[in-house]
Formats: structure tokens, C-alpha cells, sequence
């Protein structure tokens, strides 16, 4: 029988631990998450797909959630599920891969191969089985595909300018389950469901005054129960609503004291839509500064554009001219970002609540990391929810004399930091304050790894030997191996590394052409890694030659980008890949072929260069960036075998 997890349970998964648990219990931490009372982060379902792995449990993947499909290795996929495979793995959070990430990226191209797509048009029963994946395509392939293509639209987090675009075309070309906008009404509009929010002012237009204000109304009626980001999406669809019937209406005189509408009072606020009745022109002229000062929370509390908060800090300006008092700057919350350095540089930030409100702004690096200098220049402490408010990529940002100011304690209360985007000497830094402060945990070495583990990039070699001869295996994970201080692993043996990387060694394998790793093995004897570790590293010293010198070995294929033959084994298989992708010699059984493990499909060619993928997928919010440089398969946050390497892969 499954057994059944807690929420807790399941919410509080670590990766290290679990690493030791047998195989059933694993199985219901994954089968557990079929519930949906617990949400796993990106790096414990990467994990846990990984563990899945290592304990042969792949193959049955209809019990996993579609979130952890999306962390499976995709290479490893056998044609004759693939379909069954990708239509549930579509169906995941996307959000839980980076854009661009060669996972994602790999997910895609897998899809278009098994489902043997070969042009820029999708055919429904292929986009019954992309799913979410569709999220990723060109706005060509938008226009040129199926009308249905609108239904795998509707999964997408975020859609760029250009795909909103191809959206609209679709919808205003006809041939739609939804007919032509003039005939729709508010059924039609709710059918569309998110495809609302991409509807533009061509397309909004078209729809009759009637259906639009019954959307408006229906919107409102459940505004209350929404979260904060379905509040800004409500507000902005209602103003985009509004905004054709206000083009067609004269503007209005203004009045004597300049208002051309309603003035605002304090009674306005209480209507969470009053801003949709004023353009932000509108707004600052009805809005008096006496007002605003009585009545700054309330206004804050609502979704104001960045138009308007610009009108509400300009008048703040106006009426503190000397500076905004610290009681007032712990309620401007978003407003706060609107702040430039200079102006920042003189608030009057004296105690951590102010600092924890202040935290709640939108801030941008460079502004953070003066509001910072400015809290710790008055004397203010870094307490552990301070740090773990601030997060460790914006504590990197800090300088190094104002890091030597935080207490040690502060960083055992703070929580795990991601400090990966530090300097070497702040890594290091921190390493001893973390050190210092889990101490006391030193007698338990597993509970010790578990705290010291962010923190370990500025730890010395001889701390690492210790931590490796503690008597209990920690089962040192890949991505935080390949994140330890490269000058100090070069002074680590190779019993130091297998005992720090224990059931994970395997693993290591598949990082041999990672720089650090490459100069560790330099200083190894080849003779020593065979005999000693056993998966096949190559770099080391060999023995000496007739000449009396000795070179390095090269490097096997396993980490090269070199394609090899298709894999035609299901993902548990008889002959299953180990952690790490280190392939054991198959048994003898009839018509079985063995996998390649470090090789995509020959089948994913054709469309290495097809333009039916976004090769610089859009962030959130629909703003397109230049496409971000390739991460290294090999040092990905999680411990999950790794995908494909072959040069298929997109590089963005």
C-alpha cells in the first residue's frame, strides 16, 4: 500500500538525508506530492529526480506529478511512452525551469522529436500533447498553427510582446472556437480565461461595450479573495476594459481648483478601483497633498501603476522637504524603489523594523545595497530575518568591512543563503561566521553539513578533510563540490574526495571537463583514480614513460558534445544508468541495447535549427533579453543525473 506523508513532511524534504533513505520511502515522498498539499522547490525535485533514478524508479512515471516530470532526463525517455510522457510533463509548473535553461530547452526538443514535428505548423493531436512546451515557441509558429494552439496559450506564465502580438492575430483572423470578438460576449471572455490579459486595445475595441462591462463587474466581485499578482492582473485588465469606452468621451472641464474629475478624499480609497476612474494626470491634480499626508497608508495599500507612484513620491517631496520621517518611510512599501541613491543615502533608517518594511519595496541592486550602508552606518545590527529578508545575493553586494559587521549568530538564524554570486574573500567570510555558528552542531556531523553546506565555497582544505573523515558519510552533492573554493580543492586527495562525496561519486564523472575538476585531476595519479574511485576519470599523471616523463591522460567522451546512437532503453531499464551517468555493463537478455548515457537522440536533428523554438525566451513579464550564456550541465544546483550534452541542445 502507498504510504501516506504529511504536508510538513514533504515540504521540509532535504536532499542530503534522504540520499539514505531505501527506496520505498523515496517513492512516497514522490508519490506524495500527487496531493498538491505541498509545493517542492526547483533544487528538491531536481533532486528527488535524481534519487528516483539512482533507485530505478523512473519507468512508472504516470505516479509522479507532472512538477517532477519536468526534472526527469528526458534523453532517457523510450520512443514507445515518449508521447505518454511529454503530454504529463507539459502540463508542469514551467516556471520552475529557467528560460533558456538547457533542461527546459532539452524538454522541448525531446517533445518536437517524439512527436516527429517537421515544419513551423502544429497539428492538434501534436498540440494536445505539447502542452505548457508551446510556451517556448516563435510567434511564427503561433499564427502558422492549428487555432487551437490558443488552448496551450492559456498554461503559459508570461508571454512576450511579439507572442501577444501573434496571439491577437490569431483571434482577430477568425476560424477560432471563440468566433469573431463583435460577436463576443461575457461568456466568450471568460472562456479565454488568461488569454484575456494578453488582449490588446485593437482587439478590445471590437468586443461590445456590454460584454466588456459585465467582465468588469464579474471581475470585481471576487477581487477581494485575490492574491496580490492576480490584484495587479484584475487592475490592469480593467483599465485596459475601460480604456475604450473613456476614448470615445470628451474629457472633462476642470474645475476651479484644477481637478478635472472627482477630487480625491480619504473615502476614495476605499474603493479598490478608483484608480481606473483617473488617468495619472487626473490623479495628481485631484490628489491634495493635506489628503495624502493623512492618508498615505491607505493610499499604499492600493495597486497603484508606476505612474502614479511617481505622482505620490513627488508630492512626498513636496511635503518633506527636509526628509520623510522614518514613522512614514515604513509605509512606503513599492513606492520605496522610486527613491534614487542620493535620496536614500539621507533616510532616517535607525531600527530593524524600518528596515524589515522598507525590505518590502521593489528594490534594485545598486539601491539595496545603499539602503544597507545607510541602516548599518546609524549603528543598525544584521539580525538572522534581516539577512534571510535581504537574501544572500544582495548580502554579496555588500562590502567587505560591512559584512565583518554581522554576527555570527545572525547567520545560524538566518536560514540557508545563496552566497554562490560572492567574491572568493566574502565567501570566505562568511564560511567563519557560519562556522562559528554552527559549532555546536559539530558533534553531529550529518546535522553540521546540512547548515554548514551554503556556506562551504570558502571553506579551507583542511576543514574539508574533516569534514570528510567525520566517520559519518555526508554524501557531498556535485553542485556544491564544484562550488568549493577551486584553490583549495586542488589540495585534496583523491580518498579526501571519495569520502566526501561517498554514494554521490559516481557524479563527479560527468564534471571531469569542468575547469577546477580538470586541474584537480592534473595533480592526481591516474593509477589512483582507477584504483581508488573506478568510474573512469582521465587527466591524471600516468606512470612514468621510458623517457622518465610523465603526461595526463585525456579525457573520455563522457563529457563531450560529440552525438552518439539513438538510446532505445526505457527510462528504468534493466540495464538503468547510475547516478552521474556511469553506465554498468548489460546482463545478456535477447534484443536488449544497451543506452548511451551521455549522447541525445539522432532523432532530435532536424531540429536542432528549427525556428519552431524561442532561442531567447522572454522573462517574466513578456520583456525579451539577450540570450544568456550556456550553463554548464555539470554544475546545476541540483544533484539529478545530468541530460544530454550533444550539441543539439540549444545554446540559449
Amino acid at each position: 500500500p502507498q504510504r501516506s506523508l504529511s504536508a510538513s513532511v514533504l515540504q521540509g524534504f532535504q536532499c542530503i538525508p534522504a540520499s539514505d533513505l531505501p527506496a520505498a520511502d523515496i517513492l512516497a515522498v514522490a508519490q506524495g506530492l500527487q496531493n498538491r498539499t505541498a509545493e517542492l522547490s526547483s533544487a528538491q525535485l531536481s533532486c528527488l529526480a535524481r534519487l528516483l533514478a539512482a533507485k530505478n524508479l523512473t519507468a512508472d512515471f504516470g505516479r509522479y506529478p507532472p512538477d517532477l516530470l519536468l526534472f526527469f532526463d528526458s534523453s532517457e525517455v523510450r520512443g514507445g511512452t515518449c508521447q505518454e510522457f511529454y503530454t504529463r510533463a507539459s502540463h508542469g509548473n514551467l516556471d520552475l525551469l529557467p528560460q533558456g535553461s538547457a533542461q527546459r530547452t532539452g524538454l522541448l526538443r525531446g517533445a518536437l522529436a517524439c512527436l516527429r514535428v517537421r515544419s513551423g505548423r502544429l497539428r492538434p493531436e501534436q498540440l494536445s500533447s505539447l502542452g505548457a512546451l508551446v510556451c517556448d515557441m516563435e510567434p511564427e509558429t503561433i499564427t502558422a498553427s492549428d487555432p487551437g494552439i490558443l488552448e496551450n496559450l492559456k498554461l503559459c506564465p508570461a508571454l512576450t510582446g511579439a507572442q501577444r502580438d501573434a496571439l491577437n492575430a490569431v483571434l482577430l483572423g477568425g476560424g477560432t472556437a471563440y468566433g469573431d470578438p463583435p460577436s463576443w460576449d461575457l461568456q466568450t471572455l471568460q472562456n479565454l480565461g488568461p488569454l484575456v490579459m494578453a488582449l490588446n486595445q485593437t482587439t478590445l475595441s471590437l468586443v461590445a461595450k456590454a460584454a466588456r462591462e459585465a467582465l468588469g463587474r464579474s471581475i470585481a466581485a471576487t477581487y477581494s479573495t485575490q492574491g496580490h499578482s492576480q490584484r495587479e492582473k484584475s487592475l490592469t485588465l480593467l483599465r485596459a476594459l475601460a480604456a475604450p469606452a473613456a476614448s470615445s468621451h470628451p474629457r472633462l472641464k476642470r474645475s476651479t481648483d484644477g481637478c478635472p474629475s472627482t477630487p480625491i478624499t480619504a473615502s476614495t480609497f476605499s474603493d479598490p478601483f478608483f484608480i481606473i476612474n483617473y488617468t495619472a494626470e487626473e490623479f495628481e491634480l485631484c490628489l491634495s497633498n493635506e489628503v495624502l499626508k493623512a492618508n498615505l497608508k491607505p493610499l499604499l495599500d492600493q495597486l497603484l501603476p508606476t505612474s502614479f507612484r511617481q505622482v505620490v513620491k513627488n508630492k512626498l517631496d513636496q511635503i518633506y522637504p527636509s526628509g520623510i520621517p522614518e514613522e512614514q518611510l515604513k509605509l512606503l512599501g513599492p513606492l520605496s524603489s522610486q527613491f534614487s541613491m542620493e535620496e536614500i543615502s539621507s533616510w532616517s533608517v535607525t531600527t530593524s523594523d524600518t528596515l524589515l518594511a522598507l525590505l518590502d519595496g521593489r528594490w534594485k541592486a545598486p539601491q539595496l545595497q545603499q539602503l544597507l550602508s545607510r541602516y548599518l552606518g546609524l549603528g543598525g545590527n544584521l539580525t538572522g530575518p534581516l539577512l534571510h529578508k535581504i537574501g544572500g545575493e544582495n548580502l554579496c553586494n555588500l562590502q567587505e568591512v560591512q559584512l565583518e559587521q554581522i554576527p555570527s549568530e545572525a547567520i545560524g538564524t538566518a536560514g540557508p543563503l545563496n552566497i554562490s554570486s560572492c567574491s572568493q574573500t566574502k565567501k570566505d567570510q562568511l564560511y567563519r561566521k557560519a562556522q562559528e555558528a554552527f559549532a555546536g552542531q559539530a558533534g553531529t556531523p550529518m546535522d553540521y553539513y546540512c547548515r554548514i553546506r551554503p556556506y562551504l565555497g570558502g571553506a579551507p582544505a583542511e576543514d574539508l578533510r574533516q569534514l570528510a573523515a567525520a566517520g559519518t558519510a555526508i554524501n557531498m552533492d556535485l553542485a556544491t563540490f564544484l562550488a568549493l573554493n577551486p584553490d583549495e580543492l586542488q589540495k585534496l586527495s583523491v580518498p579526501d574526495v571519495k569520502r566526501l562525496l561517498g554514494e554521490n561519486l559516481p557524479s563527479l564523472k560527468t564534471a571531469e571537463n569542468e575547469t577546477s575538476v580538470m586541474r584537480w585531476l592534473e595533480r592526481q595519479s591516474q593509477r589512483e583514480l582507477d584504483c581508488q574511485l573506478g568510474i573512469g576519470l582521465k587527466g591524471g599523471m600516468v606512470e612514468p614513460s621510458p623517457t622518465g616523463t610523465s603526461t595526463p591522460t585525456q579525457p573520455t567522451a563522457s563529457a563531450s558534445t560529440t552525438p552518439g546512437p539513438t538510446p532505445t532503453s526505457p527510462m528504468a531499464s534493466s540495464n538503468p544508468t547510475a547516478p552521474g551517468g556511469t553506465t554498468h555493463p548489460a546482463p545478456t537478455t535477447p534484443n536488449t541495447v544497451t543506452p548511451s548515457t551521455h549522447s541525445a537522440p539522432s532523432t532530435l536533428g532536424p531540429i536542432s535549427t528549427s525556428p519552431l523554438m524561442s532561442t531567447n525566451p522572454p522573462a517574466l513579464g513578456g520583456t525579451t533579453h539577450p540570450a544568456p550564456a550556456t550553463p554548464s550541465t555539470h554544475s546545476a544546483a541540483s544533484t539529478f543525473s545530468p541530460t544530454s550534452t550533444s550539441p543539439l541542445v540549444s545554446s540559449n
